[in-house]
């Protein structure tokens, strides 16, 4: 057997009206069709899906507090992380820049899961 693709990453959140505000209205995520009855929304991003699936009560929580990185996480690329900066904090959110020093923030959603984003080179 051999694994041949990653198809998609499956997040919970508790309130799917607030985690679309963060994926759609911060991070710019396009919503897809999906014909699943419970509740979520999915996203495609290149030939990957991300699959936000509703779990009432749900909150994340971090194992190490101080680097957010060193948490699961998903990680994306942009073509502009300074606009996404200004979008975080027009919006007041608290983000951590990569303690690397490469281009990279990490920033967390809603429920507290942790979203890594980095400069395209």
């Amino acid at each position: 057997m051999k694994i041949l693709d990653c198809l998609h990453t499956a997040i919970l959140v508790s309130n799917l009206e607030q985690a679309q505000k963060f994926y759609q209205g911060i991070l710019g995520l396009v919503p897809v069709d999906r014909a699943l009855k419970f509740p979520g929304i999915w996203y495609q991003v290149g030939g990957y899906q991300i699959h936000l699936i509703v779990s009432p009560g749900f909150q994340a929580s971090l194992q190490e507090e101080e680097k957010w990185g060193r948490n699961s996480h998903i990680a994306f690329s942009v073509d502009d992380l300074e606009a996404l900066v200004k979008r975080l904090e027009a919006q007041g959110y608290v983000y951590q820049k990569s303690a690397s020093g490469r281009a990279a923030l990490f920033v967390r959603d809603p429920d507290g899961n942790v979203v890594e984003v980095s400069q395209s080179v």
